[in-house]
């Protein structure tokens, strides 16, 4: 049998070259089988998300506004349609106390709910109609929130801190719910190899974000880096980053999925509070829980490096099922280890999909608010 070296001779290659790019390209597939193999086994092995179809009739108004919101109405109405008997979906630009009128809803649903009028909630509340919201965007757009909370019957909240700011504003009923995964879009997948990176980040470069990168400039630059989103040009090593930065491109959800399942890592650093951009906070509260991005990513079984949060421990097991940092040596240091470390980086971030498929589904997410308000 010949080996390598003498088939390479025989095609006139360069024997190092060519078996070089063998080896990388065996490593790749192997590293790919073996957690696409057992990410399947792991999903396969979690019972499916069923539950009893509720009498209920479910009016579900939009949030009405550009990306990411259409990606979260849709998750949203995915897990409704297979929890109440009937679900109506409306723009909040439509007659929305009409087509309540028509339909009698048990409940009318809104995310987010900046677009839809102060008149139309008073409207349907008069007629006897029950409402809630999901605000999407705690505590950071608390300047608007405050005066659009009131307005319903129930409040969710992705943000743990705000469940007490909104019972002081005299809403009665208030309820921390975090957002979650939808399935059909973050979940593990084979992708090309123009996808494939040891490092990637994608969200908007608020400034604690733009400190954190320009610190990891030196490691960042040896490595095969995405950084994707707005505003990423106010970095001060973004000349010698820009060939890794993705600028002013706000990725589609699959797009996004893409380059989760292609990581090695998936860095995932939060918004800070008082951030200066975009942000309607001037009451200063702090955040305390994830964002969705935390889902999405461990959704896609790819190992995700996130600073601490208040409530990242009651939803994933650090050290387990996902790996945090609380500063920009200990980050640094764990890029070091996991990208040396493959099999461990394997175990955790297969940990973290289990978790994520065990609890943190909009299903279970919209389960959870039907019996809140239906007991």
């Amino acid at each position: 049998m010949r080996t390598m070296n003498e088939h390479l001779l025989l095609q006139g290659g360069e024997p190092s070259a060519q078996l070089e790019g063998y080896r990388k390209g065996y490593s790749v597939g192997r590293r790919e089988g073996y957690r696409l193999g057992f990410s399947d086994a792991v999903i396969r092995s979690l019972p499916k998300e069923e539950e009893q179809v509720r009498d209920l009739r479910i009016l579900y108004v939009t949030a009405g506004i550009g990306v990411p919101y259409p990606a979260l109405d849709q998750a949203v109405t995915d897990a409704l349609k297979g929890l109440v008997r009937s679900l109506t979906v409306a723009s909040p630009s439509e007659d929305i106390v009409h087509l309540a009128k028509e339909f009698q809803p048990d409940l009318v649903l809104a995310l987010n709910g900046v677009v839809l009028e102060a008149d139309t909630l008073k409207a349907l509340r008069d007629s006897g109609f029950k409402t809630a919201i999901w605000f999407t965007d705690d505590p950071y757009y608390t300047d608007w929130t405050v005066s659009i909370a009131p307005r319903y019957d129930y409040i969710f909240t992705l943000e743990s801190n705000c469940v007490s700011f909104y019972r002081d504003l005299g809403c009665e009923h208030v309820y921390h719910l975090p957002f979650a995964v939808n399935p059909n879009v973050f979940h593990p997948k084979h992708v090309p190899t123009s996808n494939q990176t040891d490092i990637c980040f994608i969200g908007t470069a608020y400034w604690n974000r733009v400190e954190l990168m320009d610190r990891l400039a030196p490691i960042l630059n040896n490595k095969k880096v995405l950084i994707s989103g707005w505003w990423w040009d106010r970095m001060k090593h973004y000349a010698q980053l820009s060939d890794k930065i993705k600028l002013g491109d706000w990725m589609t959800p699959e797009d996004t999925a893409t380059y989760y399942n292609g990581a090695k890592i998936v860095i995932n650093h939060h918004r800070s509070s008082d951030d200066d951009t975009i942000n309607a906070n001037s009451r200063k509260v702090k955040a305390l829980s994830v964002n969705p991005r935390t889902f999405e990513i461990s959704g896609c079984a790819t190992l995700q490096l996130a600073d601490i949060r208040h409530d990242m421990d009651q939803l994933y097991s650090p050290g387990t099922e996902i790996e945090t940092y609380g500063s920009y040596d200990e980050l640094m240091d764990k890029i070091d280890y996991y990208l040396r470390h493959e099999e461990e980086r394997q175990r955790i971030a297969l940990n973290g999909l289990m978790r994520t498929r065990k609890d943190h589904t909009y299903h279970k997410r919209l389960s959870t608010m039907l019996r809140t308000i239906f007991p």
